[in-house]
């Protein structure tokens, strides 16, 4: 009787844990996307590697997977919004393709032949391309120029296939902001240094392969100067406090390689302006930003105004997050409690009956 209780009440706790951050699975996303926005997307400008909407996304005309065909094949599209694609014509290239949960009223032009794109509503206006296959959930309007691509309309998507996408999504968000949480809460190894206007993150030879410097945005008002030597380092983090960072620095030696070792963490942000060309991956899950000149490295946005180009040269650093235990392994820590307490139980009373 006393097992079953207990079985029931591990099913009872199970049900009742929140969904595991698993921070690896954050840094694994800025490897795999070059542009994450976990709410909505306005965008007049483009991104040169994959780009996931998690909510809407809208603006004039604008361009995805620029330089696509630099990557390794994957099944995964250019382009993936979780909820409606509107405004002005967004431009498939390189065979990027494209998953749309809902619907897409401001036309897609698939450029390069072989796409994949499924869209879970109605859709507007599409020029198709050769070997390209075009699923629509809904009714289409406009015109649907198939261009030797196969076009299937009224399939009856969703609400599976948006399900699916909004899973992704709310995965995401929890990952990324957990991922934030843990990068925020390493400690320090080295100390900016602030001559003059220039800030220099130059981390010091320790044998080690990670780098941490911990700043607050008020410290970005003393400096329009950012010059980094990575001596080495694989991963260098910058965890910068603050609700909102007018980023308007110049880059001494250009911003090429950076994104691939530097991830700024903006762990508190809700409101970032980046006015000049910046170096190094992005992390800020909490906040809205504004770009106006290029991002060089992976970018994740609680939403985005984009008016400037969002460059390949993601996180590509091989820092490993170290383990938390998933749901799972908590069930299995619960039930070893568990069971130590039928033990002890039985233990006392066969000791009371002795």
């Amino acid at each position: 009787m006393f097992r079953g209780i207990f079985v029931s009440a591990i099913v009872l706790v199970a049900s009742s844990l929140p969904a595991a951050a698993a921070p690896q699975d954050g840094l694994d996303a800025m490897k795999k996307w070059n542009l994450i926005t976990l709410g909505d997307l306005t965008s007049k400008s483009e991104v040169e590697g994959r780009a996931f909407v998690g909510g809407n996304l809208s603006g004039s005309s604008s361009n995805y997977f620029i330089k696509g065909n630099s990557l390794p094949a994957s099944s995964t599209p250019g382009l993936t919004v979780v909820g409606n694609v509107t405004g002005g014509t967004k431009n498939l290239n390189n065979s990027s393709g494209a998953f749309v949960g809902g619907d897409m009223t401001s036309g897609f032009n698939l450029n390069g032949s072989a796409q994949i794109v499924k869209i879970g509503g109605k859709a507007k206006n599409i020029n198709g391309s050769s070997g390209s296959a075009i699923t629509i959930g809904g009714s289409t309007s406009g015109y649907i120029n198939a261009n030797g691509a196969t076009v299937l309309t009224g399939q009856n998507l969703n609400p599976s296939f948006q399900d699916s996408l909004v899973l992704e999504r709310d995965t995401m968000i929890t990952d990324l902001k957990g991922l934030s949480a843990h990068l925020a809460g390493l400690s320090a190894t080295d100390t900016l240094s602030i001559a003059s206007n220039r800030a220099t993150f130059s981390p010091l030879a320790s044998g080690s392969s990670l780098a941490v410097f911990n700043l607050s945005s008020g410290q970005f008002n003393q400096f329009g100067e950012i010059q980094f030597n990575l001596n080495g380092f694989d991963t260098v983090i910058v965890n910068v406090s603050g609700s909102s960072a007018l980023l308007n620095d110049n880059f001494l030696g250009g911003t090429n390689n950076l994104g691939q070792h530097v991830i700024w963490n903006f762990h508190e942000a809700t409101s970032l302006n980046f006015k000049t060309a910046f170096g190094g991956s992005v992390l800020a899950p909490l906040a809205h930003g504004t770009i106006h000149n290029y991002i060089q490295g992976s970018a994740v946005f609680g939403s985005l105004t984009q008016n400037g180009e969002v460059h390949l040269g993601g996180y590509a650093g091989e820092y490993q997050v170290p383990g938390v235990p998933e749901p799972a392994t908590w069930l299995q820590l619960i039930a070893g409690f568990g069971l130590v307490g039928v033990s002890l139980r039985h233990r006392n009373r066969t000791l009371a009956t002795a």
